[in-house]
């Protein structure tokens, strides 16, 4: 909680290269067309599909698990952290079940341990990662690679959205895969104008955030992915700062006690079926609160989004935008987001 009123600083806001990002993603965008037809060739083959990553991969994969069970009458849908995976053995990984697993460097222990434990399964397995030589990809039995990207996070979610279109298109008759792969492919351009636009938003919103050391965030369903990865992956791995996501159908099932006139509160809404949960949030938050910080999918326009698949791919325009801020606090905090305590380091 905020113990003193913001300083007022004057400070350069942090640059951003649209230009990189759509070079970052040229080689995701090569390869949605191939992922997209693996998943209509598997949608006969498979029951059951079983995701496996770590960290924000684990995440984006939420929001990816909401969409199948939403708009799928026949898949099992389950998600898991490696180690709970192999810990947990689950009687079910038979060969009618797709386990895609995701990790950016393609090295992370705790995925290609995971892997390789699958080795032995009659499963089918996907990895997604950088290159073809990561430890990951060659355990697998397919996979689709990023480059040397760091926006692993768009990349990987890119993809495996992709191949999900082609399962459901093949599987359950969904009629709007054509427009996400064409949306797909136009997002990239979307992200880097939305992000550029959301630099002066986020550089203001950083500075009245600047003091804080409690941050909370609020999502739901796949919007919840936003709260978690900006405020777990971002704000407490990269800033060092204390961040809680809280999913908006928990909120008022204790979380919302914490609530006075001085909590910092980012508050995200998408357009997917679970907007109301989010828009009850800020309703009783703009009582309680004088400091909400509303990011809003509808109010960012995404040329070149098909409509019907606008709620999907709402989540990832919304992270480059939350993104600004955390580039903004690390100039204001002078802490480079790439710097660690712990991660890659030391003994774990």
């Amino acid at each position: 909680m905020q113990t003193t009123a913001p300083r007022k600083r004057e400070f350069e806001p942090a640059a951003f290269d649209g230009a990189a990002l759509l070079r970052d993603l040229e080689a995701t965008v090569a390869v949605l067309p191939a992922a997209m037809a693996c998943g209509r060739d598997l949608a006969g083959r498979i029951d059951r599909v079983y995701f496996v990553a770590c960290g924000s991969p684990n995440r984006a994969m939420r929001g990816m698990q909401y969409w199948l069970e939403h708009y799928s009458p026949s898949l099992e849908v389950r998600r898991y952290f490696p180690a709970e995976l192999m810990a947990q053995d689950p009687r079910r990984l038979d060969a009618r079940t797709l386990v895609i697993l995701g990790s950016k460097s393609g090295t992370t222990a705790e995925t290609v341990a995971a892997a390789e434990f699958l080795r032995d399964k009659p499963c089918l397995t996907i990895g997604v990662t950088q290159h073809a030589t990561a430890p990951l990809a060659q355990v697998v039995q397919r996979h689709f690679l990023i480059g040397d990207s760091p926006e692993s996070f768009l990349g990987m979610a890119m993809i495996v959205q992709s191949l999900l279109g082609g399962l459901l298109a093949g599987r359950d008759g969904w009629p709007h895969a054509d427009a996400l792969l064409a949306s797909l492919r136009a997002l990239p351009r979307v992200l880097a104008d939305t992000a550029t636009a959301s630099n002066a938003r986020g550089a203001a919103d950083a500075l009245k955030l600047v003091d804080d050391r409690n941050i909370y965030l609020l999502g739901a369903g796949p919007c919840f992915t936003n709260a978690y990865v900006f405020g777990v992956c971002i704000l407490m791995e990269m800033l060092w700062l204390h961040a809680y996501p809280i999913d908006a159908a928990e909120f008022f099932h204790g979380p919302f006690e914490i609530l006075q006139r001085d909590t910092p509160l980012v508050l995200i809404l998408g357009e997917d079926p679970s907007r109301p949960l989010m828009e009850r949030v800020v309703r009783f938050c703009e009582k309680h609160s004088d400091r909400l910080f509303v990011y809003d999918s509808r109010d960012m326009p995404m040329p070149g989004i098909a409509p019907e698949v606008r709620p999907i791919l709402a989540p990832y325009v919304l992270q480059v935008a939350l993104k600004r801020i955390s580039a903004n606090l690390s100039v204001l905090h002078d802490k480079p987001l790439g710097t660690r305590r712990y991660m890659w380091k030391s003994k774990y």
